[in-house]
């Protein structure tokens, strides 16, 4: 017999400045709004303390970096998520003795941290040099258990990626979140990969039957480095998507924004049993998927 679960999911978007305090003003700020919208689970970009720093290779910007136990910025979310009584996960800049990760706290809506992610896959390329900054993540693909549904967390290059949202759904995870920090390409100003972008999210939703909320940044953000300045101005669209993969909340990708959608857990499990996909999966014939050539294992 079908409940009504309900869960109001929203996606935050902003343009960061580069001082640490402003942001998490901003971020707070737009956390309430979303909760008086009613929402319980509340999507913070990528990196939003600051500047996307990835656009160049400054050894200063390890600087950044700060160790996950005490975490200012968890801390202060931690208080925030307890007084609201919502859901934020929380990226940040991870230092773990000579490792560095691109990392992201669940916090409850009690207060409590969850534990961590840590981002699996790495891109590097012009604009998006993360492999300079950040070790491959190690915690695998995991599901966090909050007080309104169990949730899959991952970050921005992993959402290209389908093996990743299966092996969260396939987990026990009824939404799927992907904060991000994604724009122009300076190498090529003609490229735009927001419609990609979206439409690759909205076929791991379909493809998995859940929910998925994608929160972006806006603005123009401009780097110094030895060589001259690198820019990019992000494209936002922060978007949230239904279990067939429809597009039912959206930012455009020029203004703050505070996205906001409501799902029924209880009546979406329903179909995604019906439906049949996980019912009629042969994994006994995927084990291809654990090469990089697709040769024989």
């Amino acid at each position: 017999m079908e409940g009504n679960r309900v869960v109001v999911v929203s996606a935050l978007q902003f343009a960061c400045t580069d001082d640490v305090p402003t942001n998490l003003n901003t971020a707070e700020r737009l956390v309430r709004d979303a909760h008086r919208k009613g929402a319980n689970i509340i999507l913070i970009q990528e990196l939003f303390e600051g500047y996307y720093f990835c656009q160049a290779q400054r050894e200063d910007f390890f600087q950044r970096a700060k160790p996950y136990k005490g975490h200012p910025t968890i801390l202060r979310m931690q208080k925030l998520a307890k007084e609201l009584g919502v859901v934020i996960p929380v990226s940040f800049f991870e230092e773990a003795n000579n490792a560095h990760y691109n990392s992201i706290a669940i916090v409850d809506a009690d207060g409590t941290d969850l534990g961590i992610y840590r981002k699996s896959h790495i891109p590097d390329g012009p604009g998006y040099q993360e492999k300079f900054y950040f070790n491959p993540g190690d915690t695998g693909f995991k599901v966090f258990e909050t007080k309104f549904a169990k949730i899959g967390v991952a970050i921005c290059w992993d959402q290209w990626f389908p093996e990743a949202a299966r092996a969260m759904v396939l987990q026990g995870a009824e939404i799927l979140l992907y904060p991000t920090a994604i724009g122009s390409e300076p190498q090529d100003t003609g490229l735009d990969s927001c419609d990609h972008w979206k439409r690759v999210m909205q076929g791991h939703a379909g493809a998995n039957l859940v929910p998925l909320v994608a929160s972006n940044r806006i603005g123009k953000e401009i780097i110094q480095t030895e060589h001259g300045n690198t820019e990019i101005t992000f494209y936002g669209n922060s978007f949230i998507a239904g279990p067939t993969g429809e597009i039912v909340a959206a930012a455009d990708d020029k203004e703050e924004a505070v996205v906001v959608a409501q799902f029924d857990l209880d009546k979406i499990k329903s179909k995604r049993y019906s439906w049949g996909i996980f019912r009629d999966r042969r994994p006994d014939l995927y084990k291809v998927l654990l090469t990089l050539d697709g040769s024989k294992p």
